[in-house]
């Protein structure tokens, strides 16, 4: 009976989201997918959490993470901890580093605020050009991060909001850019024991520009030395781009929480500003709240994805009256570009 009720429960949960999906034709789910790749701050799209990736990043509805601050800050005022600090780290695809590092603190009626600094690092590379392909004496490199804080607090014993701030930079070789960004979630924990519902919309923010000292150089207006001014000072204007902007509806049930075992399942829609909309799923064991299991699938519905099947664990142990230490990892599969792999280091005070 169990796990009839679990399978009848994942796969509504999934029909439901699904249908907000859908429009006439299937419109919105198979629509062009002309703007891929025309946003800046592509790091934003990464994932934060082991916890979160395992289950698919279906997060939206979810709570008791401080991976919150990614896909729902209004989570972070469910904390039920005194103050939390949390590593995550992911092998990103070509060999790319890709960190986290966050802490939250509640402060009693005034709510929730947490801190946090995302880093992505290109490793260090030749520069070749087509005289010189096996390089040219110079290197090069890439880097991303985001700053920001965040704010969460219960408006109602059931309803929570949350918003944060970052300040976005991004830097390739001897051009940057920057761009600020601030994201808004709500939270609804409903009547029905174990279920809650969440909403959030993400890097609504500046557009970005990259600009630096290789756009500089010297032109002849005319193209003739002999004549007019020559070697006036001239720059190259690089073009405006959106941050991805990214909405988020999910839900979150609990189908099982008897004794020691707890079954949570999870949903979420996703409708970006640069592709188009999928559905994340996943699901979450855990025994006493000390080891968990989990598994997911994202990317459903999105065009030519080459993400699927995730899977993870976990092992939380606390010392009564001291601390609680997180371990979490989660593995992504990433098709024809191999797999991710993202650990995940905290402390509950």
């Amino acid at each position: 009976m169990v796990l009839i009720q679990i399978r009848k429960s994942f796969f509504g949960l999934g029909a439901l989201l699904a249908m907000l999906l859908a429009q006439p034709a299937d419109a919105q789910l198979f629509r062009s997918t002309a703007k891929v790749g025309t946003t800046a701050g592509q790091f934003l799209k990464i994932g934060v959490g082991a916890r979160s990736l395992g289950m698919g990043s279906a997060q939206a509805g979810m709570m008791g993470d401080l991976s919150a601050i990614y896909w729902n800050p209004a989570a972070l005022s469910r904390l039920a901890v005194n103050g939390e600090i949390a590593f995550h780290h992911a092998d990103w695809l070509a060999d790319i580093n890709y960190d986290v590092l966050a802490g939250a603190l509640p402060v009693g009626q005034l709510g929730t605020f947490a801190l946090f600094i995302v880093s992505m690092r290109v490793p260090e590379d030749i520069v070749r050009t087509v005289e010189f392909p096996e390089g040219d004496g110079r290197l090069w490199n890439a880097s991303s991060f985001a700053l920001g804080i965040s704010y969460a607090t219960n408006l109602t014993d059931r309803f929570s909001i949350g918003l944060t701030g970052k300040y976005v930079h991004e830097a390739i070789w001897t051009e940057k850019a920057n761009g600020f960004a601030v994201d808004f979630g709500t939270l609804y924990r409903s009547e029905i024991r174990g279920l809650s519902l969440g909403a959030s919309i993400s890097n609504f923010g500046t557009k970005m520009r990259m600009e630096g000292r290789s756009l500089f150089f010297n032109q002849d207006p005319d193209d003739n030395i002999g004549t007019g001014p020559n070697n006036v000072p001239a720059q190259y204007r690089t073009t405006d781009f959106d941050l991805p902007l990214t909405f988020r509806i999910g839900i979150a049930y609990d189908v099982f929480d008897q004794s020691d075992l707890r079954l949570t399942t999870a949903v979420d829609a996703t409708h970006p500003n640069d592709n188009t909309e999928y559905v994340n799923s996943g699901m979450e064991m855990a025994w006493r709240e000390i080891v968990f299991a989990r598994v997911g699938y994202k990317s459903l519905f999105l065009r030519d994805s080459e993400q699927g099947l995730t899977w993870g664990f976990g092992v939380h142990y606390g010392i009564p009256n001291v601390a609680q230490f997180k371990l979490d990892y989660a593995f992504a599969d990433y098709g024809r570009l191999k797999n991710v792999q993202f650990f995940s280091l905290g402390l509950k005070f």
